[in-house]
C-alpha cells in the first residue's frame, strides 16, 4: 500500500525546504522529495551569500513580503541558532534615473522605509572602497545586508525534521498524477499518495511543469571571489556594505562584504549575464575571459576589489518573461497542486515567506499575503525572453 501524507513537497532547496518547515509546523504530515543530497550546490541555493533589502526597485508590491521575510529570518535564527542574516547595510548605486536608484527610492517612499540619498562625494567618504563617477548617486539602506543560503536551507530542513516531516534525499520524483481526491507521486523507490502536492522545481521547472503554460528560461550565472589588492580589512562588514551598481547601459553588478575571512575574499557577480542552458547541460567551468570581464568591470567601480582571483562557482536563474515570480495554485489542478518557481535571480530573500505562502495555499487554498503579481495566467501566452 502506498505511504500516505497530507502534503508532498517536490524539491528541498530554498523554497521547498521552507515549505516543508511551515507545513509541518502547521501539523501536516509532510513528505519531501529531493533529487540531490541536502543543501546541495546543483541548483540556485548555494554560493555562501545572497543580498537582502527592503527598498525594492523591482516593484513596490514586493515590499510587504520582504517585511514579513525579515521577521521570519529572525525567527529562523532564534529557532536554530544558525547564522542566517548579516545586516551590513546596502547601497543601490547608479545615475539618478537608473532603475537601481529610482526604483529603490520609489519603494522606500511608498512604504516609508528608512533610507538616505548619497551623492558621489558622500558615497566615497562613507565607503572609501567605492569610486563612483561625479554624476552617480546611491540610496543607502541600513537594514539591507546578506543571507546565508546554505545555512537557511539547513535550518529549514532541521526544523521540518524536528517537526516530523519525512525528508527523502537522492530520491527524485519520476512522475505524478491525480489520484482520488489528491495526487499520487512516483519515484524509482516507491509510490506515495497525498491530498496536496507542492512543487518547488527551481531550474527543473521546464521539465516538471510543462502544463503550467509559462515560458521559463534557465540561465547560467557565475559568482566570483577576489582577494582585494590591499587585503580584506576595508571590505569587512561594518566597513563595506552589500551593493547593486547599475551602469549607464543598465547592466548591474552586485557584491558583498568579505564575510568568510581573508582566504575567501569578497564576492561579486553580474546580474543576469549568462547564456541559456538546462540543468543537464550547464557548463560548470568558469573561463579566464569571464574572470577578466568581471575584473575589468569592477576596476572602475571598486578598484581594490579585483586584486587576485580566488574562486568562482556557477548557479542557475529560472526566469519568467517579466522576471516576476510564479506562486499559485496550479491552474490545471487548482484543488491539489501548488507551485513556486520562476524566481528570476532575485527570489532567495523571500524564501521563508514563500514557504509560509505555500503552506497557506496547500492547507487552506488561499493566503492573506499579496501574491496577485505572481499569477501564472499573466504569462500563459508570453514569449520566452531572448
Amino acid at each position: 500500500m502506498s505511504p500516505t501524507y497530507d502534503v508532498i513537497v517536490i524539491g528541498l532547496g530554498g523554497m521547498g525546504s521552507a515549505a516543508a518547515h511551515h507545513l509541518s509546523a502547521g501539523g501536516a504530515r509532510v513528505l519531501g522529495l529531493e533529487k540531490f543530497g541536502p543543501v546541495h550546490n546543483r541548483g540556485s541555493s548555494h554560493g555562501g551569500s545572497r543580498i537582502t533589502r527592503q527598498s525594492y526597485f523591482e516593484d513596490p508590491a514586493y515590499v510587504p513580503l520582504l517585511l514579513r521575510a525579515y521577521e521570519l529570518y529572525d525567527d529562523l535564527h532564534r529557532a536554530t541558532g544558525r547564522e542566517i542574516a548579516i545586516r551590513s547595510g546596502g547601497v543601490m548605486v547608479g545615475h539618478p534615473g537608473s532603475l537601481a536608484v529610482s526604483g529603490s527610492l520609489q519603494s522606500a517612499r511608498q512604504w516609508d522605509l528608512p533610507h538616505e540619498l548619497l551623492d558621489a562625494k558622500e558615497l566615497r567618504r562613507r565607503f572609501p572602497t567605492f569610486t563612483p563617477r561625479d554624476d552617480e548617486v546611491a540610496l543607502y539602506e541600513r537594514k539591507a545586508g546578506l543571507l546565508r543560503p546554505e545555512h537557511t536551507v539547513a535550518a529549514h530542513l532541521q526544523l521540518a525534521t524536528r517537526q516530523g516531516a519525512d525528508l527523502h534525499f537522492e530520491e527524485p520524483m519520476t512522475r505524478w498524477e491525480p489520484y482520488r481526491d489528491g495526487v499520487r507521486v512516483h519515484t524509482a523507490e516507491n509510490t506515495y499518495t497525498a491530498g496536496q502536492l507542492v512543487v518547488c522545481p527551481g531550474a527543473w521547472a521546464p521539465q516538471l511543469l510543462t502544463d503550467l503554460g509559462v515560458p521559463f528560461t534557465i540561465e547560467r550565472q557565475v559568482m566570483y571571489w577576489f582577494q582585494p589588492k590591499n587585503g580584506v580589512e576595508p571590505f569587512l562588514p561594518g566597513n563595506h556594505p552589500i551593493y547593486i551598481w547599475e551602469d549607464s547601459q543598465g547592466a548591474q553588478v552586485y557584491g558583498f562584504p568579505a564575510i568568510d575571512g581573508p582566504a575567501l575574499g569578497a564576492k561579486v557577480a553580474f546580474f543576469s549575464k549568462g547564456e541559456v542552458t538546462t540543468p543537464e547541460t550547464i557548463d560548470r567551468t568558469v573561463y579566464d575571459h569571464e574572470v577578466q570581464d568581471m575584473a575589468d568591470h569592477m576596476s572602475r567601480c571598486i578598484p581594490d576589489l579585483p586584486g587576485t582571483f580566488l574562486n568562482a562557482a556557477t548557479c542557475m536563474y529560472s526566469s519568467t518573461p517579466d522576471e516576476n515570480f510564479v506562486i499559485a495554485r496550479h491552474p490545471a489542478h487548482p484543488d491539489s497542486v501548488t507551485v513556486a518557481c520562476g524566481f528570476s535571480g532575485h527570489g532567495f530573500k523571500f524564501v521563508p515567506v514563500v514557504g509560509e505562502i505555500l503552506a497557506d495555499l496547500a492547507l487552506t487554498g488561499t493566503t492573506e499575503h499579496p501574491i496577485g503579481l505572481f499569477d501564472p495566467a499573466r504569462l500563459a501566452a508570453a514569449p520566452a525572453p531572448a
